[in-house]
């Protein structure tokens, strides 16, 4: 069974993350985010689930309005072509469903299957916002917070100019 939100902030809970938790209307694009974040503090994020030509995993993480050339971000992470990848493999890798893609979901992940990709800037701000393994809600950390919860799953994320 794949973890819950509410198991989420439990391990939030033991890893001392400090992390405070929205409820809105389901978002499962950023057009609709914009619609239902509102005062919600922080830097608002996008997470895209791919696959490269070599069959490799990757979680790339950027900002909500950053354009992500995936022409270009093979070379800059030593991926293969990049294409998305299918509704099937992210519900069997990462045990979430379309629109709740975030990076909470390596919690399922315990085979390694996926590389994280997180954009540099979105990891210098104050806080970061990502959904907690449903689209319903939006949780705010501190991006320090975001690396001690990677360091638990052993993911260890690439840091990169997106």
């Amino acid at each position: 069974m794949p973890a819950t939100s509410d198991d989420l902030f439990a391990l939030f809970d033991r890893l001392d993350i400090r992390a405070v938790t929205h409820r809105h209307e389901p978002a499962f694009t950023v057009e609709q985010g914009h619609r239902v974040w509102g005062s919600i503090p922080g830097v608002h994020c996008k997470n895209l689930f791919l696959k490269d030509g070599k069959g490799r995993l990757w979680l790339v993480v950027a900002p909500a309005d950053r354009r992500v050339d995936l022409k270009a971000l093979p070379a800059r992470i030593g991926a293969a072509r990049l294409s998305f990848g299918s509704a099937e493999l992210l519900v069997e890798v990462l045990g979430i469903e379309p629109g709740s893609v975030t990076p909470f979901a390596v919690i399922n992940d315990s085979a390694q299957r996926v590389s994280v990709v997180l954009d540099a800037w979105m990891m210098a701000q104050d806080l970061v916002n990502y959904h907690p393994l449903r689209n319903d809600m939006t949780t705010t950390l501190t991006p320090a917070e975001l690396a001690r919860f990677f360091e638990h799953t052993g993911h260890e994320p690439r840091v990169v100019e997106l």
